[in-house]
């Protein structure tokens, strides 16, 4: 079976030789010397000034919301994964949606100040398989209605948009670490922010509010992450390299043999050094794609309508029509990404979705 996705699993000695050293600490939680280490190794390798690691990828967008949606409109995007919009919900804002670009597939910076109130607190948005926002045009919006921007910047973990890590932008930046990512703790995530006043706030937010053990700056929840899944990610980091490389030579593999005649790329943006998180592919139509999902799932291949449906048509987020999101929701097919694919393999889902293109 071929599915979508797999994840990297190194080899179960080195997990293990990380996690004898919480069983030798006799510590599991609450920010441990594995935790520490992995959030310094991360610093080092992203070039950042300050990371916060999490117990998962959602955490951070809500606390993210607490502290800056104010239960006001965020404007953001309705092509993400689902987490996004139901963030905004779940912290009692109002998700305000704006429309995506066709070709790069994130929120459309164009529309983005028509869509500004008065109750316009925030805005969200997503770097969409990894691929960055118009990060200046959005900075510029922000700066001249005195907005906070919040990336949701889950899939793009190790990008860099003109020569700095894509989390150096933004009021706050999160991650995720989930066990389909590139780099992962199992479940986990982080969360960044370059105003230091902000990441303390994120700091006490992640941990109860505490201010030592008996005193609290504020309201918080727990959104640590736990020894054991930096245990997992410290033997997953020495191996950041290779799965860059890897993955590279399967998206290289799609670009040079599938027949784009009838099919449309994701258009990454200039000045970006992409991570090759996810390989879309968006169809003419939706009966193309339906037609050789099914050819493809008779081979034994598990590609993922993702993002689908478009988030602005879930019940509780009361969107009006997007109609590029809509029509790309309907036509794209994210399809497998992961070291160990073989060229065999690759050829067979290329060969399908050629054959049926061409019928």
């Amino acid at each position: 079976m071929i599915n979508v996705t797999k994840t990297f699993l190194p080899p179960i000695e080195e997990y293990n030789k990380q996690v004898q050293r919480a069983w030798d600490n006799e510590w599991l939680t609450n920010r441990g010397e594995l935790v520490l280490e992995l959030e310094e190794k991360l610093k080092e390798f992203l070039k950042i000034s300050n990371v916060i690691a999490t117990n998962n990828g959602t955490v951070p967008l809500q606390i993210a919301l607490k502290l800056l949606g104010n239960q006001g409109e965020v404007i953001t995007t309705p092509f993400s994964y689902v987490a996004t919009t139901a963030a905004i919900v779940w912290e009692n804002c109002t998700p305000v949606f704006v429309d995506i670009h066709p070709e790069y597939l994130t929120i459309d910076e164009s529309k983005i100040e028509e869509a500004i109130t008065d109750k316009t607190t925030a805005i969200l948005a997503t770097h969409v398989f990894g691929n960055p926002c118009n990060l200046e045009a959005i900075e510029a919006i922000a700066k001249k209605h005195q907005l906070y921007v919040i990336y949701d910047a889950a899939h793009a973990f190790g990008v860099q948009y003109r020569g700095k890590s894509i989390f150096d932008y933004g009021t706050i930046s999160t991650c995720s670490f989930h066990a389909t990512k590139l780099f992962h703790t199992g479940e986990g995530g982080a969360m960044f922010a370059n105003d230091s006043d902000l990441q303390a706030k994120l700091f006490y937010s992640h941990n109860f509010g505490h201010d030592g053990p008996l005193a609290f700056h504020g309201l918080g929840i727990n959104g640590k992450m736990s020894e054991l899944q930096a245990a997992l990610g410290l033997t997953v980091f020495p191996y950041i390299e290779t799965i860059l490389a890897e993955r590279k030579k399967v998206v290289d593999f799609y670009n040079e043999n599938l027949d784009f005649s009838n099919l449309q790329a994701l258009k990454i943006r200039d000045k970006t050094d992409w991570n090759y998180s996810y390989y879309p592919i968006i169809f003419e139509n939706e009966q193309q794609l339906l037609q050789a999902q099914k050819d493809l799932n008779e081979a034994n291949v598990f590609p993922r309508r993702y993002f689908y449906p478009s988030l602005n048509t879930i019940e509780y987020s009361k969107g009006k029509t997007m109609s590029i999101s809509e029509s790309i929701s309907s036509r794209v097919l994210c399809l497998p990404l992961y070291v160990g694919l073989r060229e065999q393999e690759l050829s067979t889902i290329i060969s399908i979705i050629n054959n049926k293109l061409r019928c």
